[in-house]
């Protein structure tokens, strides 16, 4: 078993209440590792856990999990989790993993899990989509589609995660979040395989060549995924694809990160906005290279 054979991997780093009396990680924590890695295995093929086992009929239930130790990890250390679907059941899909600390191998593991009815817990089959998106992640294919176009097209499916977000979640006004700018807007939208949206945002258009980016959101259980980032970048090459020379956009303090990692720089002071720090950040379109943009699926109107 080798790092490279993981399309998907989870970093840890361990933690000081996770060594034991031997001064070693505790051979029950490696379940626990395992365990966040499988979460973040479903982010990465798009799927949201709870609702989509919900829209699935059904739930995943740990049957039998057998852990091979190689050697240990130890305070501090850097840890990536591998993990991969190795066979799928009539009702029952087989994980692989491991800990690696650089290339070496510190914990293999087999982990099945058994797909069930959650008020009975009898197993049923495993659903053919579910099946499909497992056979397309291995297989290196893209799980999240994005798509731009005009709100009348997209619309309804930003609005349900704009307003979980900034409405629900962080109690910004509803007559403050959504405005009249959506209309003329170009919007994003991230859908994933059963065509779940997943995250979304806005290009608006200002004087002088320049264009601003705004409402971006991401679905709680899918932040830290990339999928935030893929509607990102549809938007930037929008603006780009319109001649802009500069895209701003206003973000909040938590976020500035994000944005900084895309090349967005902070100018000018903090501020508030419905009740939230943020900071204005710009990107210079015309320093950007020419290739490598990632392609975007359009709207049925061909906006771009």
């Amino acid at each position: 078993m080798k790092r490279s054979d993981f399309r998907f991997r989870e970093r840890l780093r361990v933690r000081w209440a996770e060594v034991d009396a031997q001064r070693i990680v505790f051979n029950g924590h490696y379940l626990m590792y395992f365990d966040t890695a499988i979460a973040g295995y479903w982010r990465a093929l798009g799927l949201p856990y709870a609702p989509t086992m919900e829209a699935l009929g059904g739930d995943l239930y740990v049957r039998k999990s057998t852990l091979d130790y190689h050697a240990s990890a130890r305070y501090d250390d850097l840890l990536e989790v591998g993990l991969r679907r190795a066979r799928v059941g009539t009702a029952s899909i087989v994980f692989e993993g491991g800990v690696f600390r650089g290339e070496d191998l510190l914990v293999g593991a087999e982990i099945v899990h058994v797909f069930a009815d959650p008020s009975t817990q009898t197993p049923r089959p495993v659903p053919q989509a579910l099946r499909e998106m497992l056979d397309a992640f291995e297989g290196g294919e893209t799980m999240v589609d994005v798509r731009v176009g005009s709100w009348d097209e997209l619309g309804a499916a930003a609005k349900s995660i704009r307003l979980a977000v900034f409405v629900q979640e962080q109690g910004v006004p509803l007559a403050m979040e959504m405005d009249a700018a959506d209309a003329g807007a170009l919007h994003a939208l991230a859908l994933n395989r059963l065509g779940v949206a997943l995250a979304t945002g806005r290009l608006l258009d200002v004087e002088q060549g320049d264009a601003r980016i705004g409402r971006m959101s991401v679905m709680q259980a899918m932040r830290g995924s990339g999928v935030g980032r893929s509607v990102l970048d549809a938007l930037v090459q929008a603006a780009r694809m319109r001649g802009c020379r500069e895209v701003r956009l206003h973000a909040q303090i938590g976020a500035a990160a994000f944005y900084r990692r895309a090349g967005f720089v902070a100018r000018g002071p903090e501020f508030d906005e419905a009740g939230i720090t943020h900071v204005e950040m710009a990107l210079d379109l015309l320093s950007l290279p020419h290739t490598g943009h990632p392609p975007v699926r359009r709207g049925s109107s061909g906006q771009a």
